[in-house]
């Protein structure tokens, strides 16, 4: 069926009709409670131990290095060689034992060379480590975590000392804690009580610099004391922690220890520091040696903080104002027993 056109007229003047607001009387409202915002946690800090400088092409120097290596090698490796013809041309026996004492020279080489790069393998390790924990710490990575964790039990497994420690820690694998959680309470298990007796390593060769430094006669001998003593702290300090000090990793990590100091100012003491630990105007009425010997204490202490936040797995949170002021107080008092570094709290249990 088809529809006739048909034509609408459009009121323009028609609105549409709305509803009637009702009106609502201002009233206050009461029991309005705000949350508070958690507070901000405290970043964890990486300690800073490479000048990050730019690179300029090819490294000449290591260039060179490596060559005269190479040539001082070959060189030796013909020397032998000629020596051994020679006596084999005197007679037999002899001859053989050069060979022998010439393999044996090898593999004592050849074992030095190992150790050298298994010490700075686990240096590298370490600083990965600081790394990953800084990240699990700041960021709550689980990867992070667990990669901290499994390099704390590869590291500290074959220390009869650290069997407690690692057997606590071991007794909360099945709790439900977060990643970051779980990190510093391996700090708090594992790691606390090396500080501990890595503050009594620091307090001995403190003491021990301020003494002999106080009654050494020259100035030269003060020199070669201090860089004896500050080299030993850093591979007790090492050793302590779990690095393999050998003598290129200890190299690096006193490189290491000194680019920290400068990029933190660790080196820059005060007279009101010295003034706090010592006591105000006694240093004026103590004698000139035993005022040197209390600043060389002072800096091997700041040096053995410096390589504690470097060897440290998990970095720590306490600043080094106060740690370095709570140590030194012990230092120039001569306060406190030595105690070995092998006496870890807990592992007696």
């Amino acid at each position: 069926m088809t529809r006739n056109p048909q034509a609408f007229v459009l009121d323009d003047d028609a609105k549409p009709v709305r509803p009637k607001s009702t009106s609502r009387k201002p009233r206050a409202i009461t029991g309005i409670s705000f949350e508070q915002l958690p507070e901000p946690q405290e970043l964890v800090v990486v300690p800073a131990t490479i000048a990050r400088a730019k690179t300029r092409g090819l490294r000449w120097g290591m260039l060179l290095i490596s060559a005269l290596f190479t040539l001082f090698s070959l060189w030796a490796g013909l020397a032998i060689t000629q020596l051994v013809e020679s006596f084999f041309a005197r007679s037999p026996w002899l001859g053989w034992s050069v060979a022998a004492i010439a393999g044996f020279a090898g593999f004592a080489a050849l074992a030095i060379v190992v150790r050298e790069i298994w010490g700075l393998l686990r240096l590298n390790k370490i600083e990965g480590m600081q790394e990953k924990a800084a990240r699990a710490i700041n960021l709550d990575e689980t990867a992070s975590a667990r990669d901290v964790i499994t390099g704390l039990v590869e590291i500290y497994a074959n220390r009869p000392e650290m069997a407690w420690s690692l057997k606590s820690f071991a007794s909360h694998g099945n709790d439900i804690m977060d990643p970051k959680d779980r990190v510093r309470l391996a700090a708090r298990i594992i790691i606390e009580p090396l500080d501990e007796a890595a503050h009594r390593i620091i307090a001995k060769r403190a003491r021990r610099v301020t003494l002999l430094t106080a009654v050494t006669p020259a100035a030269a001998l003060d020199i070669l004391f201090v860089a004896s003593q500050n080299l030993g702290l850093l591979r007790e300090l090492a050793e302590l922690y779990g690095g393999r000090p050998s003598t290129l990793a200890t190299l690096k990590l006193a490189r290491m220890v000194v680019t920290h100091l400068a990029v933190t100012g660790g080196l820059a003491l005060s007279d009101s520091l010295i003034q706090q630990v010592v006591g105000k105007g006694l240093l004026g009425r103590l004698s000139a040696r035993f005022g040197e010997g209390a600043v060389n204490g002072i800096l091997t202490s700041r040096i053995g903080l410096a390589a504690m936040d470097v060897c440290r797995p998990i970095p720590g949170k306490t600043p080094a104002r106060e740690a370095l002021g709570k140590l030194l107080r012990e230092v120039i008092s001569f306060g406190g027993q030595d105690k070995s570094p092998e006496q870890v709290p807990g592992t007696d249990r």
